[in-house]
This record gives structure tokens, C-alpha cells and sequence, in this order.
């Protein structure tokens, strides 16, 4: 119940928040600016054909590709924002004290702060997700062949994202903690950009690398996994095709995928539980 109570403040807390505003207002311009560019693209390619390719998916889903891309990002951003300062900067300010002692409780606290910033970055994500498909099917006319694994594993990555953000709240300050999560954010990108090349020009060794960071950071694999899904019923040079880009996405990842990541979110939180109920305030 403390938990709730907990998740209740911090999620009207942020709602209140004149940066969640600035959030909302840059989403918007984010969305008309991928409006106004899938309807250029489609204008600008729309007698296009070569016979070879299917142009339809190529576009689409180089630009639905995009634009998963910023979702993801933006969502990220968010849950690091919501946690970074979650437990030092509230001790350094004085305000955990009070709390932590009596009636809330540690586990409480990280429970409520978790689960708060979850209310906040998965609907948002999903929120952008649904219109930014909506936008899709009705100005390129298409769609991925899963659209529905897309949004759950963007849902499911931004939620380890702020686990891990709150994680770090423990031992860093609040500036400190967000660059060293965004670093490890960048740091899987670059990994599974490697494993994309990996797997086109068959270079094991990177694939390996790939495959390797998918167990370490199973946000990026989530990611990757989501870029999979968009194409992952195209086959033929089509699907060759996609996969030379930044967006094609030929990695669906290891088949535990999903259970590792939600037993990755587990240990996540229960490490914070711990390391947490150990530190001196």
C-alpha cells in the first residue's frame, strides 16, 4: 500500500512538472515533423518501381524503422529523467530521511518510485507508438507484419532503462547517473549497429559481440528485436535490402529473450532493494 501511495505522489509529482510539459510539446513536434516526412517520402517515391524490390516495405519500413528509433530514445530519456535522482539527490536534499525511517519504508520507496515511472513512460511510449503507426498506415500505406511485438518490446526496454537508472541512483549523483546511464544506453546501440553489420557481411566475431550484449543489455536486444518484428515475415532480396540499413533490423535476438529480460528487470530491482537497504543515509 505504501508503495502505491508512493507511485500515486511521485507519477502527479511529474505530471506537474514543467519539463514533463517541454516532453509533451517536443513529442508533438516530433510527430509532425515524421508526419510531414512520411508524406514527402511517399510523394517523392510513390512512381517509383524497380521490379526487383517490393518499394512499398522498403519505404515503410525504413521509416517506421525511424521512427522506432525515436520512440525508444524519447522513452529512454524519460524513465532515465524520472530515476536519475531518485535516491541521492532526495538524501542529499533531506527528503528521504523522514520517509525511509517511518511509515514508508526502503522497499516501499524504490518500489513506488519504479513502478511510478513505469505509469509514466510505458503509456507514452505506447501513446507514440499507436500514432506514429496510425500515421504510417494512412500516408505510406503500410504496416509491420508484428505490430504488436514492436510495442511491447519498446515498452519492456524503457522500463529496464529506468531500473537501471534507479539502480544507479543509489551510488551516483543525479548528473553523474544520468550521463553513465546514457552511456550505457549509447554503448548498446553501438553494439547492436555491430551485430547488424555482423550478420550482413558474416563476420562471426562481430555476431558474437551481438549476441554477447544481448545477456548484458537486453534493452538494446528488446530494441533490435522491435526493428525484427517490422519485417519479419519479408523474405528475398526485400529483406537484403532492409537489412543494409541502420533500421532493418536482422536480429531477432536469442530465443529467451523475453524471459531474460523480465528476469533481468527482477534482478535489477532486487539489487536496488538490497544495495539500498544496506546504505547509510
Amino acid at each position: 500500500m505504501n508503495a502505491a501511495l508512493i507511485a500515486f505522489y511521485a507519477f502527479r509529482e511529474t505530471l506537474r512538472r514543467r519539463v514533463f510539459l517541454a516532453v509533451l510539446v517536443l513529442t508533438g513536434a516530433f510527430i509532425a515533423l515524421y508526419w510531414l516526412g512520411a508524406r514527402f517520402v511517399f510523394s517523392q517515391t510513390s512512381n517509383f518501381s524497380s521490379g526487383v524490390v517490393d518499394e512499398n516495405v522498403v519505404r515503410g519500413a525504413s521509416i517506421f524503422g525511424l521512427a522506432l528509433f525515436a520512440t525508444y530514445f524519447l522513452g529512454c530519456v524519460l524513465g532515465i529523467f524520472l530515476t536519475l535522482g531518485a535516491i541521492t539527490g532526495e538524501a542529499e536534499r533531506g527528503l528521504l530521511q523522514p520517509l525511509v525511517a517511518r511509515p514508508v519504508g526502503r522497499s516501499s520507496l524504490i518500489g513506488g518510485r519504479l513502478l511510478a515511472a513505469t505509469l509514466v513512460c510505458v503509456p507514452y511510449v505506447a501513446t507514440v507508438y499507436v500514432v506514429v503507426l496510425a500515421i504510417t498506415r494512412h500516408t505510406l500505406h503500410w504496416a509491420p507484419d508484428r505490430p504488436l511485438e514492436p510495442l511491447l518490446a519498446l515498452m519492456l526496454a524503457v522500463t529496464i532503462i529506468a531500473a537501471l537508472s534507479l539502480l544507479g541512483s543509489v551510488f551516483l549523483a543525479p548528473i553523474a547517473n544520468g550521463i553513465t546511464v546514457f552511456m550505457l544506453l549509447g554503448i548498446g546501440m553501438v553494439a547492436g549497429l555491430l551485430g547488424q553489420i555482423g550478420v550482413v557481411m558474416k563476420i562471426h566475431s562481430l555476431e558474437r559481440i551481438a549476441e554477447a550484449s544481448s545477456w548484458i543489455a537486453p534493452f538494446e536486444a528488446l530494441y533490435q528485436r522491435s526493428l525484427f518484428a517490422l519485417t519479419a515475415n519479408t523474405s528475398g532480396v526485400t529483406k537484403t535490402v532492409l537489412s543494409l540499413g541502420p533500421f532493418g533490423g536482422p536480429q531477432a535476438g536469442p530465443s529467451q529473450l523475453w524471459l531474460w529480460s523480465l528476469a533481468y528487470l527482477g534482478l535489477a530491482t532486487v539489487t536496488v532493494l538490497v544495495v539500498f537497504a544496506r546504505r547509510d543515509l
